[in-house]
């Protein structure tokens, strides 16, 4: 964990040279979702392959940059493309970009994902705020020596995504007229899609959508004391007795069209913290 740190720190005082910012936000912006990078005043931009102990997204759909900038008034680092278990990248090495954020300065995350919907009330295209999360990845980025300058050896999960963020978001919503669900997110590790009887089970125990990400970025979040909200944007219906084949181009697709409702949102969110 010591060795952890100064990788930390390495990273930070790398960024710090290539921006004069001190974030209070940090994004990171999901599978489609990259368009919010256009609405940052932006300072700088750096690439992951440049940054120091980051790993290099190896999704098609995920740009790979760091963004630094403003978001109305308010100071932000974004991370437009994220890393996921099923890349092949440990728990760690996955959750390293909010330490980094966390030790340059910001103390809120807001995090966005492509998700499937169990829940039957739910359609395609639409958003999601995530009220709680189940994780079934398997890992957990906490496990292993704890450093106590980090975070407490057991971080309390009782309100993962803080009350009023998601208050917030709802207020937004209803002020710019757009649909939004809340629930619970369900992560597994992937990368295959879930089969009939998995989609059962994840509905059974409470879930509302299921996706591969996520997670151990807010458990690490919180383990910093950071202030977290998720937003899901549910790209197909996962219904066990209507379940067709999955369609990646459709499901970028739909993505790409509830971006804008999902932009908007953020941004909202963001000048009104």
């Amino acid at each position: 964990m010591a060795h952890l740190r100064e990788n930390i720190q390495e990273a930070g005082d790398f960024l710090k040279q290539k921006s004069q910012m001190t974030p209070e936000i940090g994004i990171i912006l999901g599978t489609g979702l990259g368009s919010l990078a256009k609405e940052i005043e932006k300072e700088s931009e750096v690439s992951y392959e440049q940054i120091p102990h980051f790993p290099v997204s190896t999704v098609e759909s995920h740009a790979g940059r760091l963004i630094f900038g403003k978001i109305g008034n308010k100071p932000v680092m974004a991370m437009q493309g994220r890393f996921h278990y099923y890349e092949g990248y440990s728990m760690k090495q996955i959750t390293f970009p909010v330490r980094v954020m966390k030790y340059l300065g910001a103390e809120t995350l807001l995090v966005s994902n492509a998700c499937g919907g169990m829940n039957p009330l739910f359609t395609p295209g639409d958003i999601m705020i995530i009220t709680d999360h189940i994780n079934l990845l398997g890992d957990n980025p906490l496990i292993g020596v704890n450093d106590d300058a980090l975070g407490p050896r057991f971080p309390d999960m009782s309100e993962p995504y803080a009350e009023e963020l998601i208050d917030l978001a709802e207020q937004i919503a209803l002020e710019e007229r757009l649909r939004v669900q809340k629930g619970v997110y369900v992560a597994v590790s992937g990368p295959n899609l879930e089969t009939r009887a998995e989609y059962r089970f994840l509905r059974a125990i409470g879930a509302d959508v299921v996706g591969m990400s996520t997670i151990p970025e807010v458990i690490v979040a919180i383990h910093g004391s950071m202030r977290v909200l998720g937003l899901s944007v549910v790209t197909d219906a996962c219904f066990p007795d209507a379940l067709e084949p999955v369609n990646i181009q459709k499901i970028l697709k739909t993505a790409a069209e509830a971006e804008p409702k999902l932009t908007l949102l953020m941004k909202r969110v963001v000048e009104r913290m």
